[in-house]
């Protein structure tokens, strides 16, 4: 069994692949969504497809990350959630200057707004696609 520390450079890589899908997709809501669908909406669409492209990601790079079992996906899951909260925190606060009132508002579910469901599926997206796979696998 390969021990997470051989797995951190694969799992950080497929973390950044997903951190520019979800810059991506906050470029779409910003500039496609919100002005045409308004913000519940907007918001809606937004985390669902932000999940489902954590999801897909995931589902594409488990067996090159080399998660094994639901112990090594439980673990990766909780490295890029870590990652994304530092990465939140500190890009709002340190770069933005956003106070953490604001900072705090994605956490609530104010107009439609899915971001913690969206850390769930981060959390969650490695043991969800070992299964998936395993189950294609067999």
């Amino acid at each position: 069994m390969q021990p997470f520390a051989m797995r951190i450079l694969p799992s950080l890589a497929v973390w950044f692949l997903i951190l520019l899908g979800a810059i991506a997709n906050g470029g779409l809501r910003e500039a496609v969504l919100l002005p045409r669908l308004g913000t519940t909406t907007a918001y809606l669409a937004s985390g669902a497809l932000l999940a489902l492209l954590i999801l897909a990601v995931t589902l594409g790079c488990v067996r090159w990350i080399g998660v094994r079992s639901p112990a090594q996906a439980l673990r990766t899951g909780a490295f890029w959630l870590l990652l994304t909260l530092c990465f939140e925190f500190g890009f709002g606060r340190l770069v933005q200057g956003k106070p953490w009132p604001v900072l705090l508002e994605a956490y609530t579910f104010q107009d439609g707004n899915l971001w913690p469901l969206v850390l769930l599926v981060t959390l969650l997206a490695p043991l969800i696609a070992l299964r998936i796979r395993g189950r294609a696998g067999a």
